[in-house]
């Protein structure tokens, strides 16, 4: 019986290798020779496009088939212009994915105009890092100069859309802990954003990633241009110990619920995702090229050239968060997206 039992195991053994490796085999005969499509939601030049960037250049060795991964910049509404082309117009085949505003994800949870998606049916590919975002203060124009004074002073700050973090997070802040934050909207990225700081057209900038900040304007943190007054995330940045983070500004329980459903999302801080309805391998496949890609060493060495953090997240971790956060009551969501709108 025992020898039956060690045979039949065996057995299973090489035909479950037999068919990964059969699998392996159809995933590389698919991806060879192609041409992966990364659908970006901003301008050039702003922290989502650098990390699909170098996301691009290494991610096709981590594919079976070694396929190529070109970048398109899709900007418009926020991002809401790439996700609804990801999700309603995109190929389903595995051969396009795109990267997004972070809470586009939780727009049709707050009612948000401009939604033509079902952010659950996405295929979540998974996230460069989990996000630590900030409001600045544009030193030479701003007379606000920290969190107390955002509650007595206007600052005014620059918006790329309704559902990006920068228009998203003043309103947040103003409605439920009474800042003073004026939004001016319209700006293509958040690079554009930063150019109307310099120019004099607003005064800061809210709902930028800590990432982001270093990775592009490290020579503003040392001239002391811009003034970080507040973290957005559930916890503060290590670089970051004497910045007040916004959960800890709630003086009541339901202040407390809604920042935390608005700021769930910085743990998907630099989200991709494929259309829905891909084949279950072929997204596996994304995944799983997602992940080595994050692992890659030369990736890594060239991210830490240039300030930019690389604390991945899976996609099945943020599939998850998303299916999670659409059974919050609908009385706080009904609220936060009275905020956001």
């Amino acid at each position: 019986m025992t020898t039956r039992i060690k045979v039949l195991g065996a057995a299973a053994l090489s035909l479950g290798l037999a068919a990964s490796a059969g699998a392996a085999q159809a995933q590389a005969e698919f991806f060879k020779d192609k041409t992966i499509n990364l659908y970006v939601g901003y301008s050039p030049g702003g922290g989502y496009d650098v990390y699909a960037r170098i996301l691009a250049r290494f991610m096709g060795a981590h594919i079976p088939g070694k396929p190529t991964v070109v970048v398109s910049n899709m900007p418009g509404a926020g991002s809401l212009r790439a996700a609804n082309y990801v999700y309603n117009v995109a190929p389903k085949d595995g051969l396009a994915f795109g990267t997004v505003a972070r809470g586009a994800a939780f727009d049709p949870l707050f009612g948000l105009p401009g939604t033509q998606f079902d952010a659950a049916k996405f295929n979540w590919i998974g996230s460069a890092n989990d996000e630590v975002s900030v409001c600045v203060a544009w030193t030479a124009t701003a007379t606000v100069k920290n969190v107390d004074d955002l509650m007595t002073k206007e600052l005014i700050v620059g918006g790329t859309g309704g559902s990006a973090d920068t228009d998203q997070f003043p309103r947040v802040l103003n409605g439920v802990l009474g800042t003073k934050m004026k939004v001016i909207i319209g700006y293509p990225g958040g690079n554009d954003v930063n150019l109307a700081m310099e120019r004099g057209e607003v005064q800061g900038r809210c709902g930028w990633s800590w990432s982001s900040v270093k990775s592009t304007q490290q020579k503003w943190l040392d001239e002391k241009k811009i003034n970080v007054l507040v973290q957005l995330s559930m916890k503060k940045h290590e670089d970051l110990p004497n910045i007040p983070a916004v959960i800890d500004l709630a003086k009541t329980d339901e202040q407390r619920e809604i920042l935390k459903l608005v700021f769930a999302r910085q743990v998907m801080g630099r989200p991709f995702m494929a259309p829905p309805n891909v084949p279950a391998d072929r997204v596996k496949t994304l995944r799983d090229g997602f992940w080595a890609t994050m692992q890659d060493k030369e990736l890594l060495e060239e991210a830490d050239k240039a300030k930019l953090e690389i604390t991945p997240v899976r996609g099945e971790e943020i599939q998850q968060l998303v299916v999670d956060a659409y059974k919050v009551s609908p009385e706080i969501a009904k609220k936060a997206g009275e905020l956001l709108k």
